[in-house]
């Protein structure tokens, strides 16, 4: 496994060891032991989503403000543009954001720590994208910041407007939201 650090301390893509013939391909797409010596992930997963989504769907900016998320994400099925933002007041990249395409062809994954938003745009006619969550999922704590936050300023790779659901549009704004400290 190849990991790769992003401007953000504790986000990390992952690009797994692929084995690939004339038939298809293999890899392990989650292996404790690996990313515990490899990536200094020791987190415990206790849940799996799955999401499908439509070209120019765009979801985030999300996190739980009680019984944070650390996530391993991936996309098995087209390709995103997935961004994170830093929410962790007392960090000293407090408010910056980083992006990258994931896709089922590239097979990279992204670790999100505890402390961050997350969002997603889809690149393609379609994606479905898999996340393992160290926390169960809790509406009560779910929080979301605007996607097109001014202070944010977010370099989505849209053509047109986003679709978007309706917690998405209500999102607060950085300024106004319930963060980390």
């Amino acid at each position: 496994m190849n990991v790769i650090q992003t401007t953000l301390p504790g986000l990390l893509i992952l690009e797994p060891k692929v084995f690939g013939d004339e038939r298809g391909f293999f890899f392990e797409s989650y292996n404790q032991r690996v990313l515990a010596e490899k990536a200094g992930i020791t987190a415990h997963f206790v849940q799996d989503n799955h999401s499908r989504s439509a070209k120019n769907v765009l979801r985030g900016l999300h996190y739980q403000i009680r019984q944070p998320q650390g996530k391993l994400v991936r996309v098995v099925a087209g390709e995103v543009f997935d961004v994170v933002v830093d929410i962790r007041k007392s960090s000293p990249t407090f408010g910056k954001w980083d992006g990258f395409k994931m896709s089922a062809e590239n097979r990279r994954m992204a670790w999100i720590p505890p402390g961050f938003a997350h969002g997603f745009l889809v690149l393609s006619d379609y994606a479905e994208f898999l996340y393992k969550t160290t926390d169960y999922w809790a509406p009560e704590y779910e929080r979301c910041i605007r996607w097109d936050d001014h202070d944010l300023d977010i370099q989505w790779p849209l053509a047109g407007e986003p679709v978007l659901s309706t917690k998405d549009v209500a999102g607060d704004a950085l300024r106004t939201a319930e963060l980390f400290e």
